[in-house]
């Protein structure tokens, strides 16, 4: 016998809202799953997982929903909405959104991007946290790094960070020197770009925030951080402006060079 899915809760998020709208109307029109694939040119499979939360819809997906099902703007808008609205499932989707990437730029001004930590710079950090269960936390920052170095040289990395991510003493002396000697040796690998925006280089961009911004086959998506949590960003204009303010702060950074030689600078007070 067939599995029989229950529909998502729709009053958990916008995003379970839209997926269960997506089953709602499919199955008032009487279609199949392969029938709306048809539709919306996606494998059968492709449609259960969108009704399913497990995958997210696209603006050409949802327009031929509603062409096909005369809902007007309906699906349109309601992706609309679910992008902009509050996601309680967001740091799942952006591990999803890393495992799918085929490129990640990073930019932190505080702290070292955390696919970038030793384990030790790693564990000084989730002891300052507030999070009640620490080795649960350590185990998932770490097990989130070794999944992304585990995809070797088919993810390019660009990374900037601010000076001060290096000035800042983080766990001790001891700590520092292997987390400064781990980013040259990143620095010299072939699919990494590490560069660092000196504070000789004055005002930039970056005091705003952190930014991760995830290169997918088909599309880019970014994550822009602040305290508490930070906000997932689907849409494509959005996605543009936060990838013209990397590149800004770019402009201000050193070169890849240059960058080293500021590392290495740093890592001589600890030698």
């Amino acid at each position: 016998m067939p599995i029989v899915r229950d529909p998502l809760d729709p009053r958990i998020s916008m995003w379970h809202f839209l997926a269960f709208c997506m089953r709602f109307f499919r199955e008032k029109m009487g279609l199949s799953l392969t029938q709306c694939g048809e539709i919306i040119g996606v494998a059968r499979s492709t449609v259960s997982n969108l009704e399913a939360g497990r995958r997210r819809p696209q603006d050409d997906q949802m327009r031929l929903l509603d062409r096909a099902y005369g809902t007007g703007v309906l699906f349109q808008v309601l992706l609309w909405f679910a992008r902009m609205a509050h996601d309680p499932d967001w740091g799942r989707q952006i591990d999803k959104y890393e495992e799918e990437a085929i490129s990640v730029k990073t930019y932190h001004g505080q702290v070292v991007p955390l696919a970038l930590q030793t384990d030790d710079y790693t564990w000084a950090y989730v002891r300052a946290s507030k999070f009640k269960d620490l080795d649960a936390t350590m185990a998932r920052r770490t097990t989130k790094k070794r999944a992304y170095w585990d995809k070797g040289d088919s993810l390019l990395t660009w990374t900037v960070i601010d000076e001060a991510v290096l000035m800042r003493p983080v766990g001790g002396a001891e700590v520092m020197r292997k987390q400064l000697e781990h980013l040259l040796e990143l620095a010299a690998l072939p699919h990494v770009s590490l560069r660092v925006v000196p504070f000789s280089s004055g005002e930039h961009m970056g005091v705003d925030g952190s930014m991760q911004i995830f290169g997918l086959e088909d599309r880019d998506v970014a994550y822009s951080g602040a305290l508490n949590g930070g906000r997932l960003i689907e849409t494509s204009g959005e996605v543009r402006e936060l990838s013209i303010t990397f590149d800004r702060i770019g402009v201000k950074a050193a070169s890849e060079e240059a960058s080293r030689e500021i590392i290495e600078q740093y890592l001589e007070r600890y030698t």
